[in-house]
């Protein structure tokens, strides 16, 4: 490499070097070695605009190796993103925009939160199905409105994650030629060399996978890299991974190639030593000469000009289009369509219908309205009735399709739609059984986190499903995903509360929304007789009242339609109760306090709650003086209603512990 790039990548190397120094923590060495991919994606490769990071058409980096994301801070810096020396600095400090990995929403730049190993690989397998299908839809000859690419760098660690696997094989079958991930191939881990526990041939592996595989031997060298990512362009019909031999914490005479550099600070004398050895004063820290910034601001600069030529060309096709620019410009505005929730449907009081398949028919009714919205199941679809039955899978050749085909692969279905939702416009769904959510978890948190929305579709929600037995019964998940913050749980209680539950899900803000459904048919309620379902936005409301009640039922999903029965029971015996029904616990909680006290009032009126599901959290609203109908322990395989009867959830049961708390 010429002397100015040897300059500037041996900047950032010690950026990175300092930082990691000046908190006392974080990892330096990671990016000491990459900083050769860094140099030739921001100035060599890749289209972005500092000014405007949400420029459409973009190209997406992401640092799916998080811990080392002083890697990226450095060039965010340098292009000109709004980050400045002084961020840089403050690396991992209280409220600084460079958190110890990245994080959405605070260094602008950064396009997906990562950290968790293996996540930001499969995230960017969402974020190039986004750009596929926003291409199939909206492209046109003269129009290549959008056509970005996904980057990405991604470690050792990266591809032991399952997920990365399940993304892997996804991306493959999918045959999705705008992935092209550099493989950061530095033979260390935390606890010594990777043979230790991987020595896998991973071209191999990827060729299985149906990817194009390249090998860089030497990280340094950036002609040879630039090559390499210029063959990954000109594939279309398959990912790419590039393969490069780097050195972990290359400069440092002493750490180079060491476990030690990995995680923790390099050490004052070690720091000197490296500064000595890249040609830079070791009595100098977070040094930046003119024509290493100027380089790199040009190389950032670029990209308004090429933005100004992607709005021209937008505006042209406006022209032509104006149907579809329309809808794209409505859509990646986060606005709804008019007329949307005229099209919710209404269901009949009297029949009965299980939640997942009101779920389906509320789905199959608004899809028209949403061309944007988008998914499918982990290989459940009839099951989870999430299929858009008007409209054509996702799959290689088509890449217009609306329903997508995940496999059996939960985890990465999570981290897909988390890398879909963060695409303007999208609106990303995804379904398998509740048991099955915790197979997701970490993808789950993640969109908590960055607040971002993509539904997530559970069903099959509790022992009432029956026969499968104790490992397909949920008991702890309704507990275990209402303790995440940030998040939405509806668990509705009939066919109607389920429409509304969807428009909650599609009109709110703030982070993903989980629907409970169930598989058993539950009973239509009459809205007529008892209050509208469209008391589900406010979390909870009183479903069915009683003059002087003395007791109050509060229940969820399938267990609400049991505490009606219930109240029919008490009133026989002259015990008059109130039912309230408590689809989500989130949206109740963000209601003032007049609602609250008008739903479940402070006086001494007894309560108990009737919930198919782990007791855990229920106190806070029954109280001291309350009582809870719950599973506290794991289920059985039998027919769903005697496994229901079985564990307290009948009418008999109900009334008996209503009628001890008025004792």
């Amino acid at each position: 490499m010429d002397n100015k790039a040897e300059l500037c990548i041996n900047t950032v190397r010690l950026l990175a070097a300092d930082a990691v120094q000046k908190a006392n923590s974080g990892h330096p060495g990671t990016p000491m070695a990459t900083a050769p991919m860094g140099h030739v994606l921001w100035s060599k490769i890749m289209k972005y605009n500092p000014q405007n990071p949400e420029w459409p058409n973009r190209d997406r980096f992401i640092l799916s190796a998080g811990h080392a994301c002083m890697l990226q801070y450095a060039y965010l810096y340098l292009t000109g993103y709004d980050l400045t020396l002084d961020d840089i600095k403050n690396f991992r400090q209280l409220h600084s925009k460079t958190a110890g990995h990245p994080e959405y929403g605070l260094a602008p730049g950064v396009e997906i939160t990562t950290g968790p190993l293996g996540q930001g690989f499969a995230n960017g397998v969402g974020m190039a199905i986004a750009q596929q299908y926003l291409a199939s839809r909206y492209n046109k000859e003269d129009f290549d409105i959008f056509d970005y690419k996904i980057y990405a760098i991604c470690s050792d660690g990266d591809l032991m994650e399952g997920v990365s696997a399940e993304a892997a094989s996804i991306a493959g079958h999918l045959k999705l030629g705008n992935i092209i991930y550099l493989y950061d191939n530095n033979h260390i881990s935390i606890e010594g060399d990777t043979s230790l526990a991987f020595d896998e041939d991973v071209a191999k592996r990827f060729e299985a996978y149906g990817w194009h595989t390249q090998s860089v031997a030497d990280g340094n060298d950036i002609e040879a890299m630039e090559a390499a990512i210029v063959n990954a362009q000109n594939e279309k019909s398959r990912p790419s991974i590039i393969l490069v031999r780097t050195h972990i914490a290359f400069g440092a005479p002493n750490a180079v190639d060491t476990a030690e550099s990995h995680g923790a600070p390099l050490g004052d004398k070690e720091l000197r030593a490296t500064k000595e050895n890249l040609g830079f004063n070791p009595d100098e820290s977070f040094v930046v000469a003119d024509e290493v910034l100027n380089f790199y601001r040009n190389a950032g600069a670029k990209g308004a000009a090429t933005e100004k030529r992607w709005n021209e060309l937008f505006a042209a096709y406006k022209e032509k289009y104006p149907e579809l620019a329309n809808e794209y410009e409505l859509f990646s505005s986060g606005q709804l369509p008019e007329g949307w929730k005229d099209k919710l449907p209404t269901f009949n009081a009297g029949d009965k219908e299980a939640t997942r398949s009101a779920s389906g028919k509320t789905l199959n009714a608004i899809a028209d309205y949403f061309p944007l919205l988008i998914g499918g199941a982990a290989d459940l679809a009839p099951s989870t009735n999430t299929l858009l039955k008007k409209y054509q899978s996702f799959e290689p050749g088509n890449h217009g399709g609306r329903n997508f085909h995940f496999g059996i692969r939960e985890h990465a279905m999570g981290s897909i739609l988390n890398g879909m939702a963060v695409t303007k416009g999208i609106t990303p769904y995804g379904a398998t059984f509740l048991i099955f959510s915790e197979y997701m978890r970490p993808p789950i948190r993640l969109a908590a986190i960055m607040k971002i929305k993509p539904v997530f579709v559970y069903t099959h929600d509790s022992i009432g499903l029956g026969e499968d037995g104790t490992t397909h019964q949920p008991v702890e998940q309704l507990a275990s995903l209402r303790s995440i913050p940030n998040i939405t749980v509806i668990r509705p209680a009939d066919s109607n509360e389920t429409a509304q539950a969807w428009r909650v899900a599609l009109e709110h803000k703030g982070g993903p929304a989980v629907l409970v459904l169930s598989r058993q048919k539950l009973p239509i309620l009459d809205q007529t007789k008892y209050a509208n379902a469209r008391g589900l936005e406010k979390g909870a409301y009183v479903l069915s009242d009683a003059e002087n009640y003395s007791v109050i039922l509060i229940a969820t999903g399938s267990e609400v339609s049991l505490a009606l029965k219930a109240q029919e029971a008490l009133q026989q015996e002259n015990i008059a109760a109130r039912v309230v029904s408590m689809p989500s616990w989130e949206l109740f909680e963000k209601q003032d306090e007049a609602y609250k006290e008008s739903v479940l009032p402070k006086t001494k009126r007894k309560r108990l709650s009737v919930e198919a599901g782990s007791s855990l959290g229920w106190h806070k609203y029954v109280t001291d003086e309350g009582d809870v109908v719950a599973i506290d322990r794991f289920g059985e395989s039998a027919p769903g209603d005697e496994v229901m009867k079985e564990f307290g959830f009948s009418v008999e049961n109900v009334v008996a512990k209503a009628k001890a708390l008025l004792k």
